[in-house]
């Protein structure tokens, strides 16, 4: 059966890694932002053509 976790990691290796910097952390919620908005004006300009979103 596969895993429904895919971000996983061993206890060993979440306690031997330093924490990600103030900057790391700010490139990812970048990224992240970045991304949500590229799928929302998607689906806006998807919908102001008149066609039917059909989200999976």
């Amino acid at each position: 059966m596969k895993s429904n976790y895919s971000n996983v990691a061993q206890l060993k290796d979440l306690m031997t890694v330093p924490p990600m910097t103030a900057e790391q952390h700010a490139e990812v919620m970048r990224k992240r932002i970045a991304h949500r908005r590229m799928v929302e004006e998607a689906r806006d300009l998807k919908r102001a053509s008149g066609q039917q979103f059909e989200p999976r």
